[in-house]
């Protein structure tokens, strides 16, 4: 597994700690320390205690499940827009998921017990995790449909808008084995959907080198699930 190593403050925001008054803000990033994250870095395994929470702001990960026997599925994505670690929130400290960096980059982590202190102290911020924590659940149960109506195609597109957003770049770091993992399909599957959304020309893909052509055309592709998705996290953090 790879270090998280701390280094220079990182020059973009994390959305959540955006929205804080100034006051707040302030005393939440004074507890805070900037790391970089490393690609497929484990930062939580389900079942086991939570040492940080990380508020993202150039990095983004993935939120998976697995049953024994059974592939891992992803279940939710994290970039800047959000935090890992909102169910501390709820006073438990067990971790519910297990937590991939998906984009490496940079966030901001906090010690579980200095969180803590700063929900006590912040009303702005246990409102601003109550929302969040909506959003959290409404996108699980979007992923869960998601599995269960869509076919590979309109999910694989779901999927790339939804790194474009967090990787804040046209082009990122994925191969087709990353892909079969998140999305709980096997290496065919994903080979056959990406292979077609190339010959339409929306993407882009060589040697694990995955670039959006054509978003518009690719929103359009795209399974009802990601246009929801936006939907619900602008209705309530904006």
């Amino acid at each position: 597994m790879s270090v998280t190593r701390s280094f220079a403050v990182p020059s973009t925001e994390n959305h959540l700690i955006e929205l804080l008054p100034s006051k707040d803000r302030k005393r939440l990033l004074q507890v805070c320390e900037p790391v970089e994250l490393a690609l497929e870095q484990i930062l939580s395994n389900h079942g086991e205690p939570t040492s940080h929470a990380y508020f993202p702001t150039s990095s983004f990960i993935s939120m998976v499940t697995e049953l024994e026997g059974k592939p891992a599925l992803e279940v939710g994505m994290v970039g800047r827009e959000g935090m890992l670690g909102a169910h501390l929130a709820l006073g438990v400290s067990i971790s519910p998921l297990h937590s991939v960096v998906q984009g490496a980059g940079t966030a901001w982590r906090v010690g579980v017990r200095s969180f803590r202190r700063e929900l006590q102290a912040s009303a702005a911020l246990r409102t601003c995790l109550d929302r969040y924590l909506y959003v959290l659940m409404a996108q699980l149960a979007s992923s869960a449909a998601c599995l269960r109506f869509h076919q590979i195609g309109p999910r694989l597109a779901r999927w790339l808008l939804m790194s474009q957003d967090r990787a804040h770049a046209a082009s990122f770091h994925v191969t087709h084995e990353f892909l079969a993992y998140m999305l709980g399909v096997r290496r065919v599957g994903i080979t056959s959907a990406a292979s077609l959304l190339q010959k339409q020309h929306l993407i882009a893909y060589h040697r694990g080198e995955m670039r959006i052509i054509d978003r518009r055309r690719l929103e359009a592709v795209a399974c009802s699930c990601y246009s929801m998705d936006c939907q619900d996290y602008g209705e309530l953090l904006h």
